[in-house]
């Protein structure tokens, strides 16, 4: 793809989504999987093995929250210089990402490598676990260096509107991970440490892949010689990007305490609540490769100066939204025993993480709503929308509910999950308000 599409996608703004969408879902997909396939393959190693990844996972999510809001800051700018059809500024902001994320990655290996052992001991692991899950983190943290410039190439096509590269790129990926997987855990022995290894090597190749096609399909240049340092571009891309990495944080910071929560309760219902925050994971990734599609759009018709096509593809996109996160809600309140049974047999997990699921269910839909209205936002420029909402539901609604249950009326680990779903009700009555106080602001 070496042409600016905004044209065309101005033309029709709902096949425009589609287009983009599901080569998008495919290659988000594949990057759920990578922990999926971890946890697969590592849960036929025992109880403790699952819980060393669901405490290493909130860690993981804060890598992928800062390489993420560097991503989000960067391309919700080239996809506005897009719409204003100057490709100089979009490659320029591109060269700025890149350097951005090499930064950012040598930051948080110095500080991960200094509180590794800490965080797990503060939330509640066993020093069993927390052997296995350090063994684990330990090393993808030293490799993510690869997955933080990956994931910036892979936002430099997908914000130019170019998104079967990278569903290429993960698929293959993804695939080279399940093959080593087993062989560094089973056949050479590694363990947990092996998953790892695997993740890391299959990082490093989808580096390279995407460095070889940023120079033979990208329609933006990108070359040490179209670099310009700009502190302008650095402040808007970290006005986008920042809010969105504090949210992916804040998640991070939030899936940490509710395995504290659950660790109350034993290693069994942070394992089942481990499984069930990946499944829900794979679960929504539709409505949140949507999300990325219209941030992309959003970004172009705001950048064309075409605000009266963005409210129409949000609401388009919220419906599509509600109406899968229904049906797919539906099919895992009724057999979510058989979900679990992908990566588990014991008894215990299943009994819980059963019950779990079917309370987790009813958040789906909702969000929806405050996934596509955040994405939308961070689209037109403004990152604070995406973070308040998720702090909303998440530290201010959700953490001290979930303690109130727990710790105070002494209810059960069911009371926790009640707690996302009412935060999840509010945060995206919230959203809903100030997309359409944005969007007047907007066409005033």
């Amino acid at each position: 793809m070496k042409t600016n599409r905004v044209d065309e996608f101005i033309k029709d703004p709902k096949k425009a989504l589609y287009k983009l969408a599901w080569p998008m879902l495919i290659a988000m997909l594949v990057q759920t999987l990578y922990n999926v396939v971890d946890t697969a393959f590592v849960g036929r190693l025992g109880p403790d093995s699952i819980a060393a990844l669901t405490f290493s996972f909130p860690l993981f999510f804060i890598l992928i929250g800062l390489n993420s809001g560097i991503a989000v800051g960067m391309s919700s700018r080239i996809s506005r210089f897009m719409g204003e059809k100057n490709k100089n500024g979009a490659e320029n902001t591109a060269m700025h990402g890149i350097l951005l994320g090499v930064f950012f990655f040598t930051i948080s290996v110095v500080l991960g490598l200094i509180f590794i052992r800490p965080m797990f001991n503060l939330f509640g692991a066993t020093p069993a676990v927390i052997e296995l899950a350090v063994s684990y983190f330990s090393i993808v943290l030293m490799g993510s260096v690869f997955m933080f410039t990956a994931y910036i190439m892979n936002n430099i096509f997908v914000s130019q509107g170019d998104t079967k590269t990278p569903m290429k790129v993960q698929v293959f990926t993804l695939l080279l991970n399940i093959i080593l997987d087993p062989i560094f855990i089973y056949v050479l022995g590694y363990g947990v440490k092996g998953a790892a290894i695997a993740t890391v090597i299959a990082f490093s190749v989808g580096f390279i892949l995407y460095s070889y096609f940023l120079h033979t399909k990208s329609y933006l240049h990108i070359h040490p010689q179209n670099f310009t340092f700009s502190t302008k571009l650095i402040k808007e891309i970290l006005m986008v990007g920042f809010p969105a990495s504090l949210m992916m944080i804040v998640m991070s910071i939030f899936l940490m305490i509710f395995n504290w929560f659950m660790a109350k309760f034993g290693t069994e219902y942070v394992a089942a609540f481990g499984i069930g925050f990946r499944m829900e994971s794979v679960a929504v990734m539709p409505v949140l490769a949507g999300s990325f599609a219209v941030m992309t759009l959003v970004g172009m018709f705001f950048g064309a100066k075409r605000v009266d096509l963005i409210k129409g593809i949000v609401w388009h996109a919220i419906k599509v939204g509600l109406l899968y996160t229904t049906i797919i809600g539906i099919i895992f309140f009724t057999i979510p025993t058989l979900i679990y049974k992908i990566f588990t047999t014991d008894p215990a997990i299943l009994a819980i993480g059963t019950s779990y699921m079917r309370v987790i269910v009813f958040a789906f839909p909702l969000m929806a709503i405050t996934m596509v209205i955040g994405r939308a936002l961070q689209g037109m420029g403004y990152g604070i929308p995406g973070l308040v909402i998720n702090l909303l539901r998440t530290i201010v609604i959700s953490t001290p509910l979930s303690y109130l249950f727990v710790f105070v009326l002494g209810y059960g680990y069911l009371s926790i999950v009640g707690s996302i779903v009412i935060a999840a009700v509010i945060a995206s009555i919230a959203a809903i308000i100030w997309f359409e106080w944005e969007i007047k602001k907007a066409v005033a």
